[in-house]
């Protein structure tokens, strides 16, 4: 069956929500442990869901990653411009990795932003570990633009990216 990206339902937040948490403690994007407070917020597509558009990858009825789309003036937003969409927590599961769930995904934000009358954008921060993602980004034609990088808190170092629409 092929792979559908969907909007998140309700009934899939708490699962979709650790396939994002457990994603970034595998991978050490967090530098912590179960304890560590980003978690909470990777876990609450609730939250993220009620401010903006969460969607997920879906194939043979199981949920392989997701993503949440913030449109222009979203306070989901954390570096778009008025003229820009962005998206945030993109993640796959471990066991959905290599099925292309991660740029699907990312082209349906891209997708999205398109249909907003007026986005000239699409952007994204993203930690330096997170290679495989920015793979994902240059192969879509997304560019660094480090002058819009920025630290959420002192010694993180988020990575701005930016695709012109």
């Amino acid at each position: 069956m092929d792979m559908v990206i969907r909007t998140a339902l309700p009934a899939e937040y708490a699962e979709l929500g650790e396939i994002t948490a457990q994603a970034y403690l595998a991978d050490g994007h967090l530098d912590f442990n179960e304890d560590e407070a980003y978690l909470n917020v990777l876990r609450d597509v609730a939250g993220r869901a009620a401010l903006g558009e969460v969607l997920v990858a879906e194939r043979d009825g199981r949920i392989l990653g997701g993503v949440t789309f913030a449109a222009p003036g979203s306070p989901l937003a954390d570096i778009a411009g008025p003229d820009e969409a962005e998206f945030r927590m993109l993640a796959v599961a471990h066991a959905g990795r290599g099925q292309g769930a991660g740029e699907a995904l990312v082209r349906a934000c891209v997708e999205r932003a398109r249909a907003i009358e007026g986005v000239s954008g699409m952007v994204l921060s993203t930690q330096r570990s997170m290679t495989g993602a920015h793979r994902i980004y240059a192969r879509l034609g997304f560019v660094r633009v480090p002058e819009r990088d920025w630290e959420p808190v002192p010694g993180l170092t988020l990575l701005a990216y930016r695709l012109k629409l």
